[in-house]
């Protein structure tokens, strides 16, 4: 697709960090004012991009950034189903191809196919999180031990240098190659101490590199924008103790958007969803007994109960697992005979829903629509923002998408904060005092549906003819320049 960088947000800060590494700015947000540190993503995936926007122009690093993201997804959801497969990950019971097809029915799913529109990590935190798992369960024979282990580590350090949950990674493996002591598995790791101290010295290396450079780095930025740029311990601490456990009950609620759209009331909703988690969670118990990724899961949903935002984009990231740990509760309960019937009943209704969200999913393109959208809303407002002086400072939704294609500086316009998993936004004056601290001169609305729009509003009722409109789309979309003497 040709879609414009930046359309999901994160993809434009990746690609803006990749610039600036490119060309000697360091790691750094080169969109913001004074160029800060960046601390909100690990290094990893912008690390790997920095050569294509070091070569390319933006159109073309964005083009191969997104087919190196689909050979990631492609290759990681072929390790899964092969490890899936050769470990009887879903059940000694299951037939050969039951893995394979789970796998790919996930990787077809149209939120996870969204992901690879756009420069995301999460193709690259998949592949590098498989790898870790195949080298913690049943590294190639030729392989001593103890380099598996350092190996597997090392994965999974590479996983969390490219997404901040790679820690549940790093957790999985370590834990796997300390309880794992029965079988063939204790065989091959007499010793699991010093295993697990093997895998942890990548991960202890890798979060003590990171920790250091938040510590160091981390002060720089404006307190409004740690949502967006701050790091995750600082959204942590501004979200408090009331995001511990603040999202568990919505963690289902994406995978019932999946496969229960059919149902036609709530209760009916409850009533399917309900067995189906629990058959969810058994499978992750069973698989817990057989694999690294069984802990590294736990590990990962729990840190998304805790999370503020919503949960969403972290578990597409992750469904190919999900998916099969529900088949492997699925296969475990199959030989009980009173069970058989609820749970082939259950698995054929979450696989109509499925495929119901699928066929319309594909007739309408849906993994594309946001994307385009947001894409032609910019397409036509660029040229303006282009023309505008040199030293302009624009605030805007989706400030890295105009900061990467006008060159002029850009912040976000729509701020906001989390109490437990509740979304603050500030008063008009702190938004107004925010905005003139960053020294912004434009301001940009990208259309009706932009996420600035309400804010904006409040702060237009709030200061009249603190804001000229210097020009206005039939869509909503308006850029206003700032009268700093009213």
């Amino acid at each position: 697709n040709r879609d414009l960088v930046g359309v999901f947000y994160d993809d434009g800060v990746y690609a803006a960090i990749a610039w600036a590494l490119a060309h000697g700015h360091g790691y750094v947000y080169a969109n913001l004012p004074g160029a800060p540190a960046a601390i909100h993503y690990p290094p990893l995936y912008s690390a790997v991009l920095a050569p294509l926007f070091g070569f390319l122009s933006l159109a073309g690093a964005a083009l191969v950034g997104k087919l190196l993201n689909v050979v990631c997804a492609a290759a990681a959801c072929g390790l899964i189903a092969w490890h899936a497969t050769r470990t009887e990950l879903v059940g000694a019971g299951a037939p050969r191809w039951l893995a394979g097809v789970v796998v790919a029915a996930a990787a077809l799913a149209i939120p996870f196919l969204t992901m690879l529109v756009a420069l995301l990590s999460e193709p690259l935190f998949g592949l590098l999180l498989v790898a870790a798992v195949i080298l913690a369960d049943r590294p190639p024979p030729r392989l001593a031990s103890g380099s598996a282990a350092l190996l597997a580590g090392g994965a999974a350090a590479l996983a969390l240098l490219t997404r901040a949950l790679g820690v549940a990674a790093g957790a999985g493996v370590v834990a796997w190659l300390y309880t794992a002591r029965r079988g063939n598995v204790a065989q091959a790791r007499p010793d699991p101490w010093r295993q697990a101290t093997l895998a942890s010295l990548p991960l202890v290396a890798a979060g003590a590199g990171w920790g250091a450079w938040l510590l160091t780095q981390g002060h720089a930025l404006d307190p409004l924008l740690a949502t967006d740029y701050g790091s995750y311990f600082e959204l942590l601490r501004a979200a408090g103790a009331g995001a511990l456990g603040s999202r568990t009950a919505d963690l289902a609620r994406p995978l019932g958007v999946l496969t229960l759209n059919w149902v036609p009331s709530r209760l009916v909703y409850y009533l399917v969803g309900v067995p189906a988690l629990v058959v969810g969670v058994y499978g992750l118990a069973c698989v817990a007994r057989r694999s690294a990724i069984g802990v590294t899961l736990v590990v990962y949903l729990a840190i998304l109960a805790c999370w503020p935002v919503p949960p969403d984009r972290f578990l597409w990231a992750v469904l190919p697992w999900l998916a099969l740990a529900w088949a492997a509760g699925a296969v475990a309960l199959w030989p009980r005979p009173r069970l058989r019937v609820p749970v082939a009943l259950l698995a054929a209704a979450l696989v109509a829903g499925y495929v119901r969200y699928e066929t319309r999913g594909f007739a309408g393109r849906w993994w594309e629509l946001s994307a385009q959208r947001i894409s032609h809303t910019f397409a036509e407002v660029l040229p303006t923002l282009d023309s505008l002086p040199p030293d302009a400072v624009i605030a805007s939704d989706h400030d890295p998408l105009v900061w990467l294609y006008t060159r002029r500086v850009a912040v976000p316009l729509y701020i906001s904060s989390y109490w437990g998993a509740h979304v603050i936004e500030p008063p008009p004056p702190v938004h107004r005092a925010y905005l003139e601290r960053q020294g912004v001169t434009h301001v940009l609305l990208a259309g009706n549906q932009a996420d600035g729009k309400e804010e904006l509003e409040r702060l237009l009722a709030t200061y009249p003819g603190w804001l000229g409109i210097v020009r206005r789309w039939p869509d909503g979309a308006t850029i206003f320049a700032v009268h700093r003497a009213r």
